[in-house]
């Protein structure tokens, strides 16, 4: 980039390549700002995003790093950073889980959960930090969980890391406010991606997604573009009042 022109906004969102990611990728779309598609692996898939943000007039932009490594984050900063893009709205995204009863969870379930799902957003938010006070504004969304604000039964590790990123939020909302930079966060319940996989290959998991009407109560399984809707209001001029807050998207199952 040549060091006289002035960087320019952009988005970045973590695990953008598919599920939740993708779709806030694309409601995102008209923002008019480029859309930075971070993937750890999935190059494919996230080149498949960056298509789709194509056919609806935006600009997608694939990026690697494994945020539960802090010297990738520090290195997907600096590449967008050469582009001539500074990061005015980080949605944190990325997220995997290792479910198991506390009682035979590994070490590695344990770490390997907290490391992607609260140590990445972490660090996504700090690397970001930096421009965004310079320039007095900017947004960042963390996906959380219902899982961080109901226990589910061996998740507790997973229910660890999203409860961490909610009280994350608040904490940065407070440091980050007078600087005019909102930190909001969403909490899905069940939605329908590849990562309910996982959850139906346990008894208690492919009971409750086989009949979600009894335990959800508008009966049935969320959308991916249902979150990313909220996530797009929360960057909106109407959210420009909301900063702190946690928006829960789980058809009332934690009412």
């Amino acid at each position: 980039m040549d060091k006289t022109t002035r960087p320019q906004k952009a988005i970045l969102v973590t695990g953008g390549s598919r599920g939740i990611g993708r779709a806030i990728c694309l409601a995102l779309a008209d923002l008019e700002m480029p859309v930075f598609v971070n993937y750890a692996r999935q190059r494919d898939a996230a080149l498949q995003t960056c298509a789709a943000l194509a056919d609806a007039g935006a600009t997608g932009i694939p990026v690697q790093a494994d945020v539960a490594d802090q010297e990738q984050v520090t290195r997907m900063f600096a590449e967008i950073r050469e582009q001539g893009y500074w990061v005015h709205t980080l949605v944190n995204n990325a997220g995997i889980v290792a479910d198991n009863i506390a009682a035979t969870m590994s070490g590695e379930q344990w770490r390997g959960v907290l490391s992607t799902n609260l140590d990445g957003a972490f660090y996504c938010c700090r690397a970001a930090m930096g421009s965004m006070t310079v320039r007095k504004g900017g947004r960042i969304i963390n996906v959380s969980s219902v899982s961080g604000l109901q226990a589910q039964v061996g998740q507790v590790n997973y229910a660890a890391s999203k409860a961490g990123v909610l009280a994350m939020t608040r904490g940065m909302a407070l440091e980050l406010g007078r600087y005019n930079v909102r930190v909001n966060a969403v909490a899905p319940g069940f939605i329908d991606t590849e990562m309910l996989d996982q959850v139906r290959s346990t008894e208690r998991g492919a009971q409750m997604l086989a009949q979600p009407g009894q335990h959800i109560p508008l009966g049935r399984l969320g959308q991916p573009e249902e979150v990313a809707g909220v996530v797009r209001f929360l960057c909106s001029k109407a959210a420009g009042y909301i900063t702190g807050q946690v928006i829960v998207v789980d058809g009332g199952l934690n009412v």
